[in-house]
């Protein structure tokens, strides 16, 4: 699987992996709070101004955007069929969305997912009084994370095969193949971590959730 991260010298890759979660955190919750396009309008301001700053090409994060952005609104545009209308509210909730995949993008694009464990299993940490284990829990996060880029290049073989066929409008013949190759895909890495005898129980599984993430 490969990893989102791009090395740039810039201010924004020098900051702290909590640091820009936090920001993003609190950003999600400013734009949702705002009514309409406001929300989209101020977080695409904001990924603008990140864009510039971490010096990161426009061209291969708009590449990132292309599958989530047709996945939503695939989403939202077959909600608003069977609501019979409210095109409108559709088309602001996916520029909503859009806004924060886009920071999201950005975020995981100027951190290494080391530095993400690392954060997560600290956050963890906290919780194991309560019967938490931080390493699998941050391992499940930071697989999630490797599985961004993954998953996108996935719907864009999909996607492929569909206009091959001429079947590109079918919802069904998209979603159906994307999901078995899911399903292969966590199979696949099940079998993986087994056979390099990951046990998220042991108490040293911190050193294998890092490299299961580096795969």
């Amino acid at each position: 699987m490969l990893g989102l991260y791009l090395h740039r010298e810039s201010v924004i890759h020098r900051l702290p992996a909590g640091a820009k979660l936090g920001g993003l955190l609190l950003v999600t919750i400013i734009v949702l709070a705002l009514p309409g396009a406001w929300g989209a309008a101020a977080a695409g301001l904001i990924g603008a101004l990140v864009l510039a700053a971490a010096r990161l090409p426009a061209g291969r994060v708009l590449r990132e955007l292309r599958a989530p952005v047709v996945m939503l609104t695939l989403l939202f545009g077959f909600q608003a069929l069977l609501s019979g209308g409210g095109w409108e509210e559709t088309a602001v909730a996916v520029a909503r969305f859009a806004a924060l995949i886009l920071l999201a993008t950005l975020v995981t694009l100027t951190t290494r997912v080391m530095d993400m464990v690392d954060l997560f299993e600290r956050l963890f940490g906290l919780l194991r009084p309560v019967g938490f284990n931080p390493a699998k829990m941050a391992l499940m996060l930071a697989l999630t994370i490797r599985f961004i880029p993954l998953l996108g290049e996935q719907v864009r073989e999909v996607r492929m095969a569909q206009r091959a066929r001429g079947v590109e409008r079918n919802i069904a013949a998209l979603f159906v193949p994307l999901l078995v190759k899911i399903l292969t895909m966590a199979d696949d890495l099940t079998a993986a971590l087994e056979a390099r005898g990951y046990d998220p129980a042991d108490s040293g599984s911190e050193a294998p959730s890092k490299n299961a993430t580096q795969r």
